[in-house]
Order: C-alpha cells, then sequence, then structure tokens
C-alpha cells in the first residue's frame, strides 16, 4: 500500500527546481499527545510532506516522531519535505535566523526544506497575544532580506510567504532577491483563491492550501464544506468521501494540500484520491458556489490603532 501511494503521489516543481509532494500532513491544531503518532502513521501510509510552525507549539512532537522513523529506518532524511514558518514575534531581521534554527532544532531535521513568513504582520518579541500594545513596526522586505541570507546559507532549501494577498506579493516581489516558492493560504471550494491563484500561477509562486476540506471543526468555520451539496452530490458519483472530492478538486486546480489528521482511516484516506479524476463538467460546478471565508480568525490582526490593517478586507486587499 505505501509503495503504491508513493509511485501515485505527484511532485509539483517549485520555481527553485525542487519538488514538494502534492499532499502534506498538516499540524496545525493537531491535539497535543496525538501529532506524534499522527506524523508516525502518515509517514508509514506514505506521506512525505509534514506541514509544521512554531505558533503550533508541537514542533518538539514532530521532532519525535521523525527521530524515531529514522531510527527504525523507516524513512530518511532526504526523502522527507518539512515545512516550517516564521511567527510574527520573530520578525526583526536579527531575530529570524534564530528563529529558523530554534525549528530545525525542535524538528531535529538538520535543515528546513521550506521556510514560510506566516502572516504580513509583526509583533513584539515578548508578545503573548495580539492586542494593541502587541504590535510591532512591520517591515516585510527587511524580514524577507533575512530569509534570503537563511536561504543562502542552506538552512531552508526553500523560501516562501503565507497568507499574501495579490498586492502584498506584488510589493515583496518588487523589493527582493529571491523570489518567493510557495504562497501558503486557505483554499477550499468555498474561498477558491480566484484572484490570488492566477496571479500567483503568471508569477511561479506556488499555491499550498491549508484547510483544503474547510476545517469544519475549527471554532472559526461557519460552514461545512463537505455537506455542500456539489460536494455530495459528485461524493455520490465518484463513489468517494466528500473530504475525497474537496482534496482532488484541489488537486486538479495545480495546489498541493495539507489535510489535517490524527486517525490513521483518514490519514490514509486523504491521499487515495490519485485513481480518479473529476471531468471537466464536474469541474465546473465548483465555479458556481457563492464564495465564503471559513477561517474569520484574522480579525485578530486588525485594530485602527497599531496594526497596519484597520479592517479584514485592508489586510486580505480586496481578494476575499
Amino acid at each position: 500500500m505505501v509503495n503504491q501511494a508513493l509511485e501515485a503521489m505527484p511532485k509539483l516543481k517549485l520555481n527553485t527546481g525542487t519538488c514538494i509532494s502534492a499532499v502534506g500532513l498538516g499540524t496545525w491544531q493537531a491535539d497535543p499527545g496525538l501529532v506524534k503518532q499522527a506524523v508516525k502513521e502518515a509517514v508509514k501510509v506514505g506521506y512525505r510532506h509534514i506541514d509544521c510552525a512554531k505558533a503550533y507549539k508541537n514542533e518538539d512532537e514532530v521532532g519525535e516522531a521523525l527521530q524515531e522513523l529514522f531510527k527504525e529506518g523507516v524513512v530518511k532524511r532526504e526523502d522527507l519535505w518539512i515545512t516550517s514558518k516564521l511567527w510574527c514575534t520573530d520578525h526583526n531581521p536579527a531575530d529570524v535566523e534564530p528563529a529558523l534554527d530554534g525549528s530545525i532544532e525542535r524538528l531535529q531535521c538538520g535543515y528546513l526544506d521550506l521556510y514560510l513568513m506566516h502572516w504580513p504582520v509583526a509583533l513584539k518579541k515578548d508578545a503573548q497575544g495580539t492586542g494593541p500594545d502587541d504590535f510591532a513596526p512591520l517591515n516585510v522586505a527587511a524580514t524577507w532580506a533575512a530569509m534570503e541570507k537563511c536561504y543562502e546559507k542552506g538552512k531552508a532549501k526553500a523560501i516562501g510567504i503565507s497568507n499574501f494577498s495579490v498586492e502584498k506579493t506584488k510589493d515583496l516581489l518588487s523589493k527582493c532577491k529571491v523570489r518567493p516558492a510557495v504562497n501558503q493560504v486557505e483554499c477550499h471550494p468555498l474561498w477558491q483563491q480566484k484572484k490570488l491563484w492566477p496571479y500567483l500561477k503568471s508569477e511561479g509562486i506556488h499555491l499550498t492550501a491549508y484547510s483544503p476540506i474547510g476545517s469544519s471543526n475549527s471554532p472559526f468555520a461557519t460552514i461545512n464544506v463537505l455537506e455542500l451539496p456539489t460536494v455530495t452530490k459528485l461524493a455520490e458519483k465518484y463513489k468517494r468521501s466528500p473530504s475525497q472530492i474537496v482534496l482532488r478538486w484541489n488537486i486538479q486546480q495545480g495546489h498541493s494540500v495539507l489535510p489535517k489528521s490524527t486517525h490513521a482511516d483518514r490519514l490514509a484516506s486523504n491521499i487515495e484520491i490519485f485513481d480518479f479524476e473529476l471531468n471537466e463538467e464536474d469541474l465546473k460546478e465548483f465555479d458556481k458556489i457563492e464564495q465564503h471565508r471559513l477561517l474569520l480568525g484574522d480579525d485578530m490582526w486588525i485594530n485602527d490603532k497599531t496594526s497596519p490593517y484597520k479592517t479584514v478586507e485592508e489586510l486580505w486587499d480586496g481578494d476575499i
């Protein structure tokens, strides 16, 4: 089964020339104590792409899982794609490399395949929340320049961004030396990134979808993607689960996806999506779905005193 999964799993080439596996394991909101076993199970059933972040507060557990997998001979480090992210408290250029080093140390992985700027937001080094007193001046270009140095040193094989709108990506491209390889954003049938995706594609920047099945268990989710009539109808037609239909839709857009699960059966199901295709007529059904953002928690970045963004619309520059 593992060999079949590995053979079927597409690898998508980035603008660095490196290739990212089409399906990765998301570790955001993975329950403490469960993520270690989820990572081990995921790799054993065929995952080779693990998405992490300092902000998820579980990199130590992921690192323990990786070390056990290496020692057991299940996989070698060079067989895996490991992503982590620069948190907003580490935007000061002097803090970027130490932050990356911290993730590498916690993950016990030697280097990162991809390091992302988690949000276009800067917080004070000692910030414990996102209140008005926690924000720091934002200088994306200066932070990015520090990330470029990490890339040049080989500590990250690729660097990228996350939660960047079209306009914020354009602004970075006008100032950067190393172009971002990836923009990781929320993407699913209810928020298809119809403005952002064509732009990223035109610039050679890969889109990785987090919450690709809508994170129905998230406290921020307001509509269950898996219960959309289009999804349930196609699940019945193709004799697949709603999750597999939604993941397959994302894959056929050219995105990589990061479904999250700590259940062995779902981990396996989420990569069993490469033995069928949605036909063109069925893909067009997704175009008719009214668009809604689901993860509405980004209002934590909004205030009219110290944040660079007074409204969610300013944060996303009308990409909603």
